[in-house]
């Protein structure tokens, strides 16, 4: 096989991959504070606390704000996706098998790493489920519990600057259109309807969005309110993809892999609604 048309193959099915993973691989990894080129095994987020101003004396020192600063650190796991491209299968099949493998190792990469996101928005303690709302677990995703997380990322001060995401689950965005608030022009606007192409919308100051991979127990599912900068996102390799041919088997085992990792970094911006969803 000359040399020139292996490189070629490799690059192709390499660039393939990419625009893949950019385009449909992960939903979740936009919504969080994403860093990439970490080196090492794990990273940290620098996590800094509130600021109290002071008044001071005509000539007088000015006071200094005492913040807290601490780190969260977010440790790295690597993942791979191969799958093996028989030569002879190749020139069979009337689909292009290149771009096929192409995006299925994309988007398998792109659910794990919403997997990563998902574990971390999972270890929030603070939920949007009380008996003073008259909310409980037997109860799907309402207007009042959606309300009550809003309150409580308010109630914390929350900056309310854009930032703010809420993923739930197909079930749930399902009881979501039937809530006029969110469904109806005549309360949010028709340029904030769900999206053109897309399940996603503005609701709330926040983006929502469908997702079917978040956390399932039991008969209930979590969904979450967050604000983009409580959750963390680390890459020390972004989407790679090796690819070699096996002559004894007489095809191509193409790899892709990644380092990425996920971490909670501020508790007190997600909130997880807790709703019901029979198996």
């Amino acid at each position: 096989m000359p040399q020139s048309i292996e490189q070629a193959f490799i690059k192709h099915f390499e660039a393939e991959v990419h625009e893949a993973y950019q385009r449909q691989g992960s939903k979740l990894r936009p919504t969080v504070r994403s860093k990439s080129g970490v080196k090492g095994a794990s990273t940290v987020f620098p996590r800094v606390g509130r600021g109290v101003a002071s008044s001071k004396a005509r000539n007088g020192v000015v006071p200094v704000m005492n913040v807290g600063y601490t780190a969260v650190e977010c440790f790295l796991q690597d993942h791979y996706a191969g799958e093996w491209i028989d030569k002879l299968d190749d020139l069979k099949t009337n689909i292009n098998e290149l771009q096929v493998l192409a995006n299925a190792g994309a988007y398998a990469l792109g659910r794990k790493t919403d997997e990563l996101v998902i574990s971390a928005l999972d270890s929030a303690t603070q939920e949007a489920v009380g008996a003073g709302a008259g909310e409980t677990d037997a109860d799907g995703l309402t207007r009042a519990k959606v309300l009550m997380a809003f309150e409580a990322l308010g109630a914390a001060d929350v900056p309310d600057d854009g930032q703010r995401f809420a993923v739930v689950g197909w079930k749930q965005w399902s009881e979501l259109l039937t809530i006029q608030e969110f469904a109806n022009a005549n309360y949010v606007g028709e340029e904030d309807l769900p999206w053109r192409g897309t399940q996603a919308k503005r609701w709330l100051g926040a983006t929502w969005m469908p997702h079917s991979g978040l956390t399932k127990v039991g008969n209930l599912r979590y969904c979450y309110f967050y604000h983009r900068t409580a959750i963390g996102h680390a890459s020390a390799q972004e989407i790679v993809t090796d690819v070699t041919w096996h002559g004894d088997r007489a095809a191509h085992f193409v790899n892709s892999m990644m380092s990425q990792g996920a971490v909670l970094i501020d508790d007190t911006g997600v909130v997880r609604m807790r709703c019901f969803e029979a198996a």
